[in-house]
């Protein structure tokens, strides 16, 4: 069984915090809660890492993988540029559930990107899944918590009965929304393109930023 890091009397945020931070950091692979559902994390820089998710899941290679980030001064250094639609998007949406793709930079994996040169970013809005990125010090990746075609996972119980001992710790912070997956909007494009509807509608994102995505 993972080791199950979860807030209590015993044992404060900030120690969860760090422990799960430290599993990470070494190679390890936890499960975190994000304001949808739980993910799974591992260091996005070591490349090891991320194959431990792809064995996890039963994931596919050519399914690329998204990070989270601990803050927004955490993203220059994964991208190329930032487009001024991505800059639009950021100020409406971050924190919260909204995945930008940018033109990945030289330090991402191809591994993440699918071999497609392009990554998908988010700075969530659950204080946990950011506190984390920001105690490991790297970007953390952020595929749901679940075997590849099963259902997302609302609940620490839950993703142990799908994942079981394949991971090294799960952060118990108790149930998310159960909610679809983050929106997903690829900002590299002229117009920038809705690849996957989620926790902000399109109708959200034209009516706060203007831009009118495809």
């Amino acid at each position: 069984m993972p080791q199950i890091l979860k807030v209590c009397a015993d044992n404060s945020e900030n120690e969860v915090i760090r422990n799960a931070a430290a599993i990470v950091s070494r190679g390890g692979v936890i499960a975190y809660p994000t304001e949808t559902i739980y993910g799974l994390g591992a260091d996005a820089s070591n490349e090891q890492a991320i194959r431990r998710i792809f064995e996890i899941k039963g994931r596919n290679f050519s399914n690329p993988i998204s990070v989270i980030i601990g803050g927004p001064e955490d993203l220059r250094p994964l991208v190329r540029a930032i487009p001024k639609a991505a800059q639009k998007l950021m100020d409406a949406f971050w924190p919260g559930p909204l995945t930008i793709v940018f033109e990945a930079g030289g330090c991402i994996s191809p591994l993440l990107t699918a071999n497609t040169g392009r990554i998908g970013i988010r700075l969530s809005g659950h204080d946990t899944a950011r506190r984390i990125a920001r105690a490991a010090g790297k970007p953390l990746t952020a595929t749901s918590a679940n075997l590849s075609g099963s259902p997302e996972c609302a609940t620490a119980n839950q993703v142990i009965a799908q994942l079981g001992d394949r991971l090294d710790a799960i952060v118990d912070s108790g149930n998310t929304s159960g909610t679809e997956g983050s929106t997903i909007i690829d900002a590299t494009t002229e117009q920038p393109v809705i690849l996957r509807t989620g926790g902000i509608s399109r109708e959200e994102i034209i009516k706060k930023t203007g831009i009118h995505v495809f």
